[in-house]
């Protein structure tokens, strides 16, 4: 029997403001896990969307001078557009103003009257505006809504509703969620869900005056239907309840529903399996909720401006570095699970991420993919060769290949990252260990053919890997490594075997993904990379034999990386001909590392040794000072390694 149909969801978020970096993180989560399940072959429905219905969307549609409908029908294009530019990869998206939506919401209000389950009563208590939520007096904080993240003026209100009996389910979900304690995550959020259901819980008001705009309660139409019934019914909307029941068969229960721990406790660990056991429909195997995002500190507020937008951050930094536009919001998916581990709260910070973006990104990955992509061009003229992988690298790419699908499904996505970084950095070692430079200046063909098929096969391991969360750039790796088909058509059993590199195809001319992000005010280099040129007379004369000392070679660049904690500086793997030594240059802010792979420079080989940041660097390259930028000197001809400078 086939699998059923793997269905995810993100929360359906407020359309009283455009996404800011919060929802972000929600829905790129969500699309990490649904792109895995597709890359492991399984059909999948994952699903997000907006809810339109609330007194505070109607008053912010008022302060635009709009109707409510006109007014979120503008901000749901924000969110289809900032879906769209992320590479969210959805397959439906739900609004609750649409007539399948509310459709449902009236039925379900119907049935669970119908059974006892709803009753009208007086409600008399404290309502929370942008909370959405009713209060008891015992709860309030200094007369202000205790939800620590909202903390504004609750207003008092008295009138005739409808009433979800949330009581009468008060054994049962704790039974349940006993019996399958897998089902809310993390774990210290189900102790706090506990906590919470074995302090009493009370029965739900699930109607309000029509002051503000919903779905009328059916027969009443001076009422609507409370936003959190109604938005919470979105997840079987989708599902095809009461509308498609082979579809609901196949979907249903949802195997994953992702939200913020503001709206965990109450209602989505709460009201909503309370709701479902009402219909009779099983839990979702498992509601998780992930922790906030402040900025540089600071809780995300309107009033203080400093709500991240994904898109003008990705902009910002795409012309900064010269990088594609979509890999800069790759590399934004990718840092935002590298940096804290998904669950907990973590603080956003621009140069956070430009420092994840050059180390992990574009020293790391970058010059890994580039500097095997223009080695294979210049050994084997950019044709895979014939040869087996070495074992090393399979033994290396093992803890990817078993840990990293338990990894995701455990939504331990740092740590997923974490196992694709340590195989980068093993690919990193083995170049640097093999020295594939070094086996070709020995005629040692058959070893230099094993080392660039392992290397190369190991990059596409870590294009695939790395796919459910960088899709754009993973796909750019694939590509300029000639690899047939698309990426997206690659299942995981299959792909994820070393030694499936084919040999004989020819790759793409190598082109750097991932441009460094220089500073907006680069500081001067720690050390300049030559001397920089004196006015007539400052140096004194030196004689011809005096020059005839230095020993000035051509020399190849054969690897290049940054030197950790010194942004000025990189260091570099040149071929002189005779060896291959080590030279640190204070050329980083000019020069990329990988652009400068293949290329050829002078060096002088007999400069006394020098050990700069802890890196001894034997011999210096010669560049002219060009209004304070250091212009590398090479041959104007293609000249052979090792010549003379005289």
């Amino acid at each position: 029997m086939a699998d059923a149909v793997y269905y995810v969801t993100t929360p359906i978020y407020y359309v009283n403001d455009a996404p800011h970096i919060g929802h972000f993180s929600t829905t790129v989560a969500a699309d990490v896990v649904a792109r895995f399940q597709r890359l492991r072959g399984r059909q999948v429905l994952f699903a997000t969307g907006t809810d339109e219905h609330a007194p505070k969307v109607a008053q912010a549609a008022a302060a635009h001078g709009k109707p409510p409908q006109e007014f979120v029908d503008e901000i749901v294009q924000a969110y289809l557009r900032t879906w769209q530019e992320t590479h969210i990869s959805y397959d439906d998206f739900v609004r609750t103003t649409e007539p399948r939506h509310r459709e449902v919401v009236t039925r379900v209000f119907e049935t669970l009257r119908d059974r006892g389950d709803i009753y009208k009563g007086v409600y008399e208590g404290w309502y929370c505006v942008p909370d959405e939520t009713f209060w008891q007096e015992s709860e309030l904080i200094e007369g202000r809504c205790p939800n620590p993240e909202c903390r504004r003026p609750v207003q008092r209100v008295r009138e005739e509703n409808w009433f979800f009996r949330l009581s009468a389910y008060q054994e049962r979900l704790l039974q349940y969620y006993e019996a399958h304690p897998e089902t809310l995550g993390p774990d210290f959020r189900r102790n706090e869900v506990l906590s919470f259901i074995r302090g009493g819980l009370r029965d739900a008001s699930i109607t309000r005056s029509a002051y503000g705009w919903g779905i009328p309660v059916p027969g009443e139409p001076d009422k609507v239907i409370y936003v959190w019934f109604d938005a919470l019914l979105n997840y079987i909307t989708v599902a095809g309840y009461l509308q498609d029941e082979e579809k609901l068969r196949d979907v249903w229960p949802a195997d994953l529903q992702l939200m913020a721990k503001d709206i965990f406790v109450r209602f989505h660990a709460t009201l909503w399996p309370a709701i479902l056991m009402g219909l009779e429909l099983p839990l979702p195997r498992r509601i998780f909720a992930h922790g906030f995002w402040t900025v540089d500190g600071e809780k995300i507020s309107k009033s203080k401006g400093n709500a991240i937008d994904p898109r003008g951050l990705a902009r910002d930094v795409a012309e900064r570095s010269g990088s594609r536009y979509d890999v800069v919001i790759d590399a934004l998916r990718f840092f935002i699970f590298r940096e804290v581990p998904f669950g907990s709260d973590g603080d956003f910070s621009t140069a956070g991420f430009v420092n994840r973006f050059n180390s992990d990104l574009a020293n790391d990955l970058g010059n890994l993919v580039n500097r095997s992509i223009s080695m294979l061009h210049r050994y084997f003229e950019g044709v895979v060769p014939a040869a087996a992988p070495d074992p090393a690298l399979a033994a290396a790419a093992a803890p990817v290949l078993q840990d990293l699908p338990a990894a995701i499904d455990d939504l331990r996505l740092g740590a997923a990252l974490d196992l694709i970084w340590g195989f980068i950095g093993a690919l990193n070692k083995y170049v640097d260990e093999q020295a594939p430079w070094r086996l070709a200046r020995e005629g040692r063909q058959e070893d230099l053919a094993r080392v660039m098929v392992s290397v190369l096969d190991g990059v596409r391991l870590v294009a695939l890997a790395v796919s459910p969360f960088m899709p754009v750039a993973a796909g750019e790796i694939w590509r300029q490594l000639g690899m047939p088909g698309s990426l997206a058509a690659q299942r995981w059993d299959e792909a994820m075997r070393p030694g499936g590199l084919p040999a004989g195809i020819a790759v793409a001319p190598a082109e750097p993904i991932f441009k460094r992000i220089e500073q907006r005010s680069p500081a001067a280099p720690e050390k300049p990379a030559a001397p920089t040129a004196p006015a007539q007379g400052e140096k004194p004369v030196v004689t011809f034999d005096e020059f005839k000392r230095l020993d000035l070679r051509v020399a190849r660049i054969e690897a290049a990386e940054r030197v950790p904690k010194a942004d000025k500086l990189l260091k570099l793997t040149v071929d002189t001909g005779g060896d291959t030594r080590t030279v640190v240059a204070g050329i980083a802010a000019w020069y990329e590392p990988e652009a400068l792979v293949g290329r050829k420079i002078v060096l002088i080989c007999n400069l006394a040794p020098a050990k700069i940041r802890g890196i001894e660097s034997q011999g210096m390259l010669l560049a002219a000072d060009v209004e304070g930028r250091a212009v590398l000197l090479q041959p104007d001809q293609d000249v052979p390694v090792g010549s003379t400078v005289r």
